[in-house]
């Protein structure tokens, strides 16, 4: 049987290109002597190995503990170490500060609403050591309002053994909501497929918002940037990137 849980799936078939670009983008944007580094919602640790390849001293944190599994698998693969932890990031009081504080992969947004993701900035802003940075990204707006309505994807590998599919519908119960229908399909050896199937709910958030809750959270430089960057470098971007100083 070719079975596999949610959390394995979403691992093999995320877009490897991403990890290297939140990479690249991480490690412009440190300060020379960041030693430690937390990756808030770290999930399978992609990103995590990458940098404790570099000899940083990193934590992945992550809600899921079998995604945590999986960054343990990772670590061990790529022969490094990391301090792994099962948490909510709206409660970090276990955690020390850090040099660094990074999330990905629009985390935030799937917050239930403002007061959350305001809660998780205060957590993040006291866990941040002087002039430490916090690095994250999230869709705006325009991603989830005008590109993610009707959007479709659909994958099948070459042996037809596994398919995905991935469509979005606007949440009308939310000011900039969005619901995304998840399946994948996996063959047994039977030549039968299990289905594993999940629903995601997102929402964006102004800009102008964000930088009120950051700044109340006690962040007192924020550069905005897209495209993997601290500059808007189109008219409408889908992905705002943050760059955060205490």
């Amino acid at each position: 049987m070719i079975y596999q849980s949610f959390a394995q799936l979403y691992d093999q078939l995320f877009d490897p290109e991403m990890y290297q670009k939140w990479e690249e983008f991480t490690i412009k944007n440190l300060p020379a002597d960041t030693k430690n580094i937390l990756d808030l919602a770290g999930g399978s640790g992609r990103l995590g190995v990458m940098l404790a390849a570099r000899g940083f001293d990193v934590t992945v944190a992550d809600f899921s503990t079998e995604m945590l599994s999986i960054a343990d698998r990772h670590a061990t693969e790529a022969g490094v170490n990391m301090n792994l932890l099962q948490a909510d990031m709206r409660d970090l009081s276990a955690l020390p500060q850090y040099d660094a504080i990074t999330c990905y992969a629009d985390s935030f947004c799937y917050l239930d609403d403002a007061v959350a993701v305001q809660k998780t900035f205060n957590e993040i802003a006291d866990h941040l050591k002087d002039n430490g940075v916090f690095l994250f990204d999230v869709i705006s707006p325009y991603q989830t309002d005008v590109v993610y309505p009707g959007y479709m994807f659909n994958y099948e590998d070459e042996d037809h053994q596994r398919a995905f599919m991935w469509q979005s519908f606007k949440d009308d119960d939310v000011d900039h909501g969005v619901i995304h229908e998840l399946a994948f399909f996996t063959q047994d050896n039977d030549g039968r497929y299990d289905r594993v199937g999940e629903t995601h709910y997102e929402r964006a958030y102004e800009l102008p918002l964000l930088k009120q809750m950051l700044s109340q959270a006690g962040f007192n430089s924020v550069e905005v940037g897209s495209n993997f960057s601290t500059s808007i470098k189109e008219e409408n971007p889908t992905r705002w990137f943050f760059k955060c100083h205490k």
